[in-house]
């Protein structure tokens, strides 16, 4: 039952980015939440959430969860995938990506899940060798 919520949680997020519907963004993070745009950089808090969020959204990101494993123990849930996203470019071209994702996750007072860490680019440090 848990790993159904806390997978709907991450769905929610990759739903409202391809809508771009920046409030139900938001609202899958917790307070404070964290993420990474890209590899070294870290927005962290809602403002700096909105900021990254803000660009990504504006080439109509449209990603698609290949498969998923949940590992919860407690109050903490990491939610690992691997993913395909298609979007458009500002000059119109398509640009096409894929990646394993690494998502943490927090069960609040109220019983829900929201996320605290979303590292989409979990598998940049492969090539790293």
């Amino acid at each position: 039952m848990e790993n159904a919520q806390i997978n709907a949680v991450v769905e929610a997020n990759n739903a409202a980015v391809a809508a771009g519907d920046m409030e139900a963004i938001l609202a899958t993070f917790e307070q404070g939440g964290a993420m990474q745009g890209q590899p070294g950089m870290v927005a962290q808090g809602t403002d700096a959430l909105r900021g990254a969020f803000g660009h990504f959204i504006g080439m109509k990101p449209q990603i698609s969860v290949k498969a998923h494993e949940i590992i919860q123990t407690g109050d903490i849930a990491l939610h690992s995938s691997t993913w395909d996203m298609k979007m458009t470019a500002p000059d119109g071209s398509e640009i096409e990506q894929s990646g394993f994702s690494v998502v943490v996750l927090r069960r609040q007072a109220d019983g829900c899940w929201l996320m605290v860490i979303d590292n989409p680019f979990g598998a940049h440090l492969m090539a790293q060798g």
